[in-house]
């Protein structure tokens, strides 16, 4: 049943996110600055292409500032805009009842989208 949902999630927005998650990570790691941006953007599409089965798990650091500071720094650099578009996604998926998962789907990529910094996907 995962597979079949995450076949219909790439159908209905999983694949344009993704995208958008790809190409923000080739601009993010060209520069020296942006390497950690670009890998979690890539950690961030990987998820979006195959949402179903997988579990984000808020990761318990002594780096809680560091996470904070970065988590800024995305957000300042684009983060703000692709979890816009989970959002929109997530809202035109939820008028319908069918929709529903995947509106779902969509509103926990936008919160992941956010602020990504100290938190681990794990991939089943």
């Amino acid at each position: 049943m995962k597979i079949l949902g995450n076949i219909i999630w790439l159908i209905l927005g999983g694949l344009v996110t993704s995208l958008e998650y790809f190409a923000a990570s080739i601009v993010l790691i060209v520069t020296i600055i942006g390497i950690p941006f670009g890998l979690q953007s890539i950690k961030l599409g990987v998820l979006t292409l195959w949402p179903f089965g997988q579990e984000i798990r808020h990761r318990e650091t002594s780096s809680g500032c560091l996470n904070l500071f970065m988590n800024i720094l995305w957000i300042i650099i684009g983060g703000i805009w692709i979890s816009l578009t989970h959002l929109a996604f997530g809202v035109l998926l939820a008028i319908t009842i069918i929709g529903l998962p995947f509106a779902r789907q969509h509103f926990k990529l936008a919160r992941l989208a956010f602020t990504p910094f100290g938190y681990d996907v794990e991939f089943s």
